[in-house]
C-alpha cells in the first residue's frame, strides 16, 4: 500500500512570517494539529499544537509577537506520495512524530499522513503496528 492511498489529500501550509495567533486560529478552524511551514517555495518546518503550547505559551513568550518561524520544529520531515506506507511508518517512528507532510514527484505538498489516517485507511495489521510503534516513545 502506498502513502497516497492512505494520506489526507490536500494540505494547508503557512509562510515563516505568519503570526502564531493566525496559525492557531487556522488549526482550530480546520480541526488540525499541525501545519507545514514554507519559505521560498520550500518546506522548512512544521508548527504543531504542541509547539505553540510548549515553545510559546509554556515559555511565557508573548504570542502576539511570535511568527511560525519562532515556534516551528525543524528540519521538516516528510514522505513521498508513492512511498510504501511501511516506510513512512518507520520514518515516523524514527523521527518520533505522528504527522508527515506528503510531497509528489514535483516536490509539491499534496497531503498529510497522520496516525489517524493510517488507523482509519490502512489494514488492521498495519494500523496496529503503527500505533504500537508511534505510541512506544510516549510510554
Amino acid at each position: 500500500m502506498k502513502v497516497k492511498d492512505v494520506m489526507h489529500k490536500g494540505a494547508t501550509w503557512v509562510e515563516t512570517k505568519t503570526p502564531v495567533k493566525k496559525v492557531a486560529k487556522m488549526m482550530r478552524s480546520e480541526d488540525i494539529g499541525a501545519i507545514p511551514v514554507g519559505e521560498k517555495d520550500r518546506l522548512v518546518g512544521m508548527v504543531t499544537d504542541r509547539d505553540i503550547c510548549c515553545r510559546a505559551i509554556g515559555n511565557g513568550l508573548d504570542i502576539a509577537k511570535l511568527s511560525a518561524r519562532d515556534v516551528m520544529t525543524k528540519p521538516i520531515v516528510y514522505c513521498k506520495e508513492d512511498q510504501d506506507i511501511q516506510a513512512a511508518i518507520r520514518l515516523m517512528k524514527k523521527s518520533k512524530i505522528r504527522r508527515l507532510p506528503v510531497i509528489n514527484a514535483k516536490k509539491r505538498l499534496v497531503g498529510m499522513l497522520s496516525l489517524g489516517d493510517i488507523s482509519s485507511r490502512a489494514g488492521a495489521t498495519t494500523s496496529a503496528g503503527a500505533l504500537k510503534a508511534l505510541a512506544a516513545h510516549h510510554a
